[in-house]
């Protein structure tokens, strides 16, 4: 056991990163998301001098792309130098060339994947095993880890073992819900990873890599008569490297005290229902297992650590003997095969161990991060009773191939003392950032366990952030989004209305509302549906004008340090007075070097959210309360009512598969984001007439195209409503029209790019608070009921190029996007023949992000043409598509000119 334990707040990219530090002696790297963080870390670490176990700060390089990043990391590791890298999904999968050679050269290399979705019909940056399970073809070792904690312990057996070995080992673990989720947890002492190291195997790697002192041929080429058999002769080290691997369990076991194996089993002895799966599902089964077994129910779980090599032996020996039925979940799918990956090698082993007694059942689940549940869990364990589905889904409704289970209410499995929180947030406005600032104060000044995860969309800013918090005096296994909790949060009044956010509160929980309602206002504006919740499990509700406070202090629209020192205070978690001094402490830690009057107002902040929330006496008349909700507009296009409202409800999950079937290859519909209105502006620009010069820049400088001119002829002047003010338009070719500058307050974003650009002697627009300026949506809804008219001017120019219809719109870009404008203002001068071909970066993310696209068309039905590869290959994808265009267009010409011909 290691003398003294230290324990440390970090997420899964920091805890394998920090053990790969002290093996890796070169890193060389190419950032891809979920991954990038642990390149970070190491290079963070190097600058900054960090030592290895090797005496020395790590050397990292950054190559042009993956596939160079494997390229370079094979010649570092023949020449003798113990390499890592970093990666996931299709960047991993354009390294698999110079994997095949690193693992035929048997080199100790070691790859750490927060393992990714494999784009298919769409890109998803988020987590399932697709990635490494294209991988178990290569010959690299893969072991798999469930939790932040394990992280840490499995990256250190994957760097023992591959130098011991001499085989390279891929650690993967789940992307986002491992990777990113932070956790309390106990750190690996280098001193401790030194004593377990075979420094002789070490001598024996560098003795053996190529030299100019003893040099060698490597990586021939071999004819038929010698390449079948060079390829069997690896066997005996594959054969060796289970026992390995074993080994260095058994070494992290003794410092440590937890308990690895290559497989793991936990449940009743005399199990008759039996679930096998690897990564962070392993935890939620461990609360499902003892759920079920406190219900009196014989079942257990088998946790798959070491996946290649795989070992048949040590897998039956930790199936009961009384297993009757057994379930092999997997995190990925491989169309027109008989089973997926994991569950074809249990049934291998079930074969070969002659347990042909045991029904086996094959199932996938949270494929692109779907949030994995005890209730979907309980649901696979049911499933092993009575009539059985084999090949079946969990987690969502298949009405079309119905291969999905049913899936019951939630349960609740976490340990009696853990408190779960869940805070509503707006994107950029402060609210993970407190919470990643929260769970580190308790972490790491209580004896508390913590746990953080968040969810995001895919909006650069201003889209709805979910941050889910857990704290308890016990370990917390709950790897899933919280659902049932003791505090919930919602820092942007307009969510109260459009998501479901009261339901997730337990009885006698807490609700806190952002909001400057008061009194008659809260009563009038509340749903009723939210009412009646808050009334029927008597939750203690608060209030708290965040936003008011944050503006008074001059903080904007930052309500982050307000709304984190309510929480503290009626949460209770921590004495108020300490939670006061180490978010004190964090403050001056944070923005000491942005000057001392930034320190002081957020300190304020603090003051004035310790007292600012408001208890609201609940009438018992809200227990009575029917519901106001309506009914998605009939009239609306299927895309728009039955994918892009559930998915901006955040009900997406409940969406069955058979609504996604006319999408089924990825083609989906233009000119969505305009039915979102989000509403997410604090200030919004107002419109001056008698300042404005019509220069139009406002417009051109909008990234989101929330403020446009408009003209009117003399017809539409006489049947404007009287609050559309309009002015004369002036200049050649405006004769006869009046004109307009029409702002969009509920797809406007707030920025204030428009009003700083305006060039008037007394500015045409100023930032007003969007409340005030709700009127002048009806404004826009009339301004685009005007008719199409012909530009005036040269649209190369800056004045005319606005009096284009811009075809791309209300995109989630940040507010006040350098390049959104460009975008736009390219769809105004060439939209209606262009076709757009984005890297999967910016670009690409806030013009193709499921369910809202802001390529529009114009009243022809032509517009920007919009699709994506992949990161590396943008510009080949255009050119293939150039090249397209180009040859159809001479077999046009070709036709054309038969045809005169004859």
């Amino acid at each position: 056991m290691a003398k003294n334990k230290m324990f440390k707040t970090m997420d899964g990219n920091e805890a394998a990163a920090y053990v790969s530090y002290a093996f890796t002696e070169v890193a060389t790297i190419y950032p891809i998301t979920p991954s990038s963080p642990m390149a970070d870390h190491v290079d963070a670490w190097a600058a900054n001098g960090k030592k290895n176990l090797f005496g020395q700060p790590v050397k990292l390089v950054e190559m042009q792309a993956e596939s160079g990043a494997a390229g370079a990391m094979h010649g570092s590791l023949e020449t003798g130098s113990l390499t890592s890298t970093y990666t996931a999904s299709q960047g991993l999968l354009l390294m698999i060339p110079p994997m095949y050679r690193i693992a035929g050269s048997q080199l100790p290399g070691v790859m750490h994947v927060s393992a990714r979705t494999v784009a298919t019909h769409s890109l998803s940056i988020f987590g399932d095993h697709s990635d490494v399970m294209a991988c178990r073809q290569t010959g690299w070792a893969q072991l798999a880890s469930s939790s932040v904690q394990e992280a840490m312990d499995m990256a250190a057996v994957a760097h023992l073992s591959a130098i011991k070995g001499s085989i390279p080992f891929q650690h993967f673990f789940d992307g986002f819900r491992t990777s990113h989720e932070i956790q309390k947890v106990e750190v690996l002492d280098y001193e401790d990873l030194g004593k377990m190291l075979d420094w002789d195997a070490v001598q024996r790697f560098k003795d053996h890599a190529l030299s100019t002192e003893h040099p060698t041929l490597r990586n021939t080429l071999q004819n038929p008569d010698t390449f079948f058999q060079s390829r069997e002769a690896c066997n005996s080290a594959y054969d060796a490297l289970p026992a390995i691997v074993e080994e260095y369990m058994g070494k992290i076991n003794e410092v440590t005290g937890r308990d690895y194996q290559l497989f793991n089993y936990y449940g009743a002895p005399d199990a008759e229902r039996v679930v096998v799966a690897m990564g962070s599902v392993c935890e939620t089964l461990l609360e499902v297992v003892d759920y079920l077994m406190e219900r009196g129910e014989k079942v257990g779980f088998i946790q798959v650590h070491l996946f290649r090599p795989f070992s048949m032996e040590r897998l039956l020996e930790k199936i009961p003997a009384t297993c009757k039925c057994l379930t092999v979940l997997d995190r990925t799918k491989e169309p027109g095969a008989p089973g997926e990956p994991l569950y074809l090698d249990v049934c291998d082993a079930l074969w070969e161990g002659k347990r042909t007694n045991i029904e086996a059942l094959c199932g996938r689940y949270g494929l692109g991060s779907k949030d994995t549940t005890p209730a979907q869990m309980k649901a696979v364990f049911d499933n092993m009773k009575g009539e059985k589905k084999n090949h079946f889904t969990v987690g969502i409704n298949d009405d079309v191939t119905h291969l999905s289970l049913p899936v019951g209410e939630n349960i609740v499995t976490a340990g009696k003392s853990i408190i779960s929180c869940k805070f509503w947030g707006l994107g950029s406005d402060g609210t993970v950032g407190a919470n990643k600032n929260s769970i580190k104060i308790i972490g790491d000044h209580t004896d508390q366990y913590a746990q953080a995860y968040f969810e995001y969309d895919s909006k650069k800013s201003g889209g709805v952030t979910k941050s889910h918090l857990r704290f308890g005096h016990e370990p917390i296994h709950s790897t899933y989004y919280v659902t049932m909790a003791d505090f919930v949060a919602c820092h942007k009044t307009s969510y109260i209305k459009d998501f479901d956010i009261v339901s997730e509160i337990k009885p006698h929980g807490t609700f806190l509302l952002n909001t400057s309602w008061t009194g008659a206002e809260l009563e009038e504006h509340l749903p009723n549906r939210v009412k009646r919740q808050i009334a029927e499990r008597e939750i203690n509700f608060y209030t708290i004008d965040a936003t008011a406070i944050a503006m008074e202090l001059g903080l904007g629209n930052r309500t982050n340090t307000v709304l984190q020192a309510a929480f503290f205070k009626l949460s209770g978690i921590i004495p108020i007075e300490d939670a006061v001094k180490y978010m004190k402490d964090a403050i001056i830690k944070s923005y000491s070097k942005k000057g001392q009057k930034i320190v002081d107002m957020n300190s304020a902040a603090v003051d004035k959210g310790v007292n600012a929330a408001v208890k609201i006496d609940v009438p018992e008349s809200w227990k009575t309360l029917a519901d106001d909700t309506k009914a998605p507009d009939a009239s609306l296009p299927h895309y728009i009512r039955e994918i892009q409202i559930p998915v901006n409800k955040q009900a997406g999950d409940a969406i069955p598969v058979s609504e996604f079937m006319p999408y089924a290859d990825g083609v989906t519909p233009s000119e969505t984001s305009k039915y979102e209105k989000r509403g997410i502006a604090v200030k919004v620009p107002k419109w001056i007439p008698e300042n404005c010069i019509g220069c139009n820049k406002c417009a051109l400088v909008c990234p989101h195209a929330a403020i446009r001119p408009f003209l009117l002829n003399a017809e539409e002047e006489a049947a404007k409503p009287a609050a559309f003010v309009t002015k004369e338009a002036k200049g050649k070719g405006f004769e006869g029209l009046t004109f307009r500058m029409q702002v969009d307050p509920l797809d406007c974003q707030g920025c204030g790019a428009c009003a700083n650009v305006c060039p008037a002697k007394e500015k045409a627009l100023v930032m007003e608070l969007l409340d005030t300026q709700m009127p002048e949506q009806e404004n826009w809804d009339h301004a685009l009921t005007l008719s199409t008219k012909a530009n005036p001017m040269d649209k190369f120019t800056v004045r005319g190029s606005q009096y284009e219809r811009p075809l791309y719109e209300f995109s989630g870009a940040c507010a006040g996007c350098g390049e959104a404008p460009y975008m736009k203002l390219m769809s105004q001068l060439f939209g209606d023949r262009m076709f757009v071909t984005s890297a999967t970066g910016c670009a690409y993310v806030v013009g193709s992000s499921t369910p809202s696209f802001p390529y529009a068309v114009n009243e022809k039905g032509h517009g920007p043409a919009n699709s994506n590869s992949l990161f590396e290959d943008n510009a080949e994808y255009a050119l293939g598509m150039k090249l397209s265009i180009d040859q159809m267009r001479r077999q046009m010409a070709a036709h054309a000119e038969a045809v005169v011909a004859s």
